[in-house]
């Protein structure tokens, strides 16, 4: 089964995210405004009691992850998606990187961007045009995440929670 890590930031700023999403992102039904950090992973059935422990025992030796929303930007060219960026911090740096160590794959497809997707799907002059607009406005939001979810993909293409984990003691 395919599973994923994220982090789930505070309802304001989600309906921040949500308010364009409805909008721009065709995967708006699919999965709540998130912070990815670890990509769509598979796992057996058998392998799930093992990884779980690690995440379990990952979660408790970090400290909750600060996350600081200061604008809107693109990957564009390499991807028409748009998003609230986040500055690097220590705590979300922290995470990421174990959750890129043994037992877990590392990532070598991208580097590390911290953001919450508003936009995808969207041709090349639709995001020129909304990025346009939506760097005129100011956007900033701080906040401290203390719970990371494990996350499994449905056969509709949804995710759902499969496990919450508790960062910090």
């Amino acid at each position: 089964m395919k599973y994923g890590i994220a982090l789930f930031p505070a309802k304001k700023l989600q309906d921040l995210a949500n308010s364009f999403r409805m909008r721009y992102d065709s995967h708006y039904a699919w999965i709540p405004p998130h912070i990815t950090v670890k990509e769509p992973f598979e796992v057996s059935d058998d392998n799930l009691p093992y990884i779980t422990a690690k995440l379990r025992e990952i979660a408790s030796n970090l400290s909750p992850v600060e996350i600081d929303v200061y604008k809107v930007d693109t990957f564009s060219p390499q991807s028409n998606t748009i998003f609230f960026k986040i500055r690097e911090h220590k705590t979300l740096t922290a995470l990421y990187e174990k959750l890129h160590s043994e037992p877990f794959e590392e990532n070598k497809k991208y580097k590390f961007i911290p953001h919450v997707t508003i936009g995808q799907d969207l041709s090349k002059d639709e995001v020129a045009d909304i990025v346009g607009r939506l760097k005129m406005k100011k956007v900033e939001h701080h906040e401290v995440i203390d719970r990371m979810q494990l996350m499994y993909q449905l056969e509709n293409g949804s995710w759902t929670v499969y496990e919450t984990f508790r960062l910090g003691e």
